[in-house]
């Protein structure tokens, strides 16, 4: 009897699961507890967001000039592709193919990589800009011009020839009952629209920000996408080590525990990426 129930055990079941299917079912919930975690914690920082996005709306639309739109976008198509790969590669393992699973596996893996690569161009760009730590825009520090753009206006003054100190002017007596306001002009020239007035707002808060207020956006964002990037890193780790049980055939028998998983926790990273992009990249 031993020697029956030696061979007729399954390989892919763990001696303290029964079935394959209580194995598989246990492991997707307690990925799925896993994930919870996760996104809780990216939710506080989303709150954190929309906490100092709704009391400083002309900070956050100030800061987030200085991302990249082009660079998000192509990080962006980049998880997306990478997420149909690793269900691809979900796909392959439950039908036993090794050489289209190994290929999805290594298909992700560059995908993740190249989303890395892209977000450090983009960090460096920054860095060379002084906005890669907060620190750097307290308001003793030493901000690029393109940070400060009234520095920009202020310098241009200070550069101008001096002229001539300009005399008082003569001041005449004026009657209290004429006032001094001059009429509108008539007709549509004299009426601003709506948003005129709006897009004149939005020119003059943008020109009073303080840059050193900034540095709350910077913050906030480097942190999520910070953290976000160690999730993306922790992702192509687990992608090596499917590969390396691809290798050994350990899903020849179609047990795609692990990949499912993995790809699970792959796909709620893309979530969590498209989010930070709409809420960052895209504020205006």
């Amino acid at each position: 009897m031993a020697e029956m129930h030696s061979t007729d055990h399954n390989p892919d079941l763990a001696p303290h699961f029964e079935t394959i299917d209580q194995q598989r079912q246990s492991s997707r919930l307690g990925m799925w507890l896993f994930l919870v975690a996760e996104i809780l914690f990216f939710g506080g920082l989303f709150c954190v967001y929309v906490i100092y996005r709704v009391n400083q709306p002309e900070v956050f639309t100030f800061g987030h000039q200085f991302l990249d739109k082009n660079l998000g976008t192509l990080n962006t198509l980049v998880l997306i592709c990478s997420s149909l790969t690793m269900a691809w590669a979900v796909r392959a393992a439950q039908l036993r193919q090794r050489m289209i699973l190994t290929l999805m596996l290594v298909l992700s893996f560059l995908l993740a990589g190249t989303f890395l690569g892209v977000q450090y161009v983009e960090y460096s760009h920054q860095r060379q800009n002084a906005l890669l730590v907060a620190s750097q825009l307290a308001p003793d520090a030493d901000i690029p011009a393109e940070v400060q753009p009234e520095e920009a206006i202020s310098a241009s003054v200070e550069g101008a020839p001096d002229e001539a100190p300009l005399e008082a002017p003569m001041v005449e007596a004026v009657d209290p009952g004429v006032s001094m306001i001059a009429p509108a002009a008539a007709g549509p020239a004299g009426l601003a629209t709506a948003a005129d007035r709006l897009a004149a707002q939005a020119e003059r808060d943008l020109v009073n920000v303080d840059p050193a207020g900034a540095k709350t956006f910077f913050s906030i964002y480097f942190l999520m996408a910070g953290l976000h990037g160690f999730q993306v890193l922790l992702g192509m780790i687990a992608m090596l080590w499917l590969l390396k049980l691809t290798f050994q055939g350990a899903f020849d028998g179609g047990h795609s525990i692990k990949v499912g998983n993995t790809a699970l926790y792959w796909h709620v990273a893309v979530v969590i990426w498209i989010y930070m992009f709409l809420l960052m990249y895209l504020i205006d």
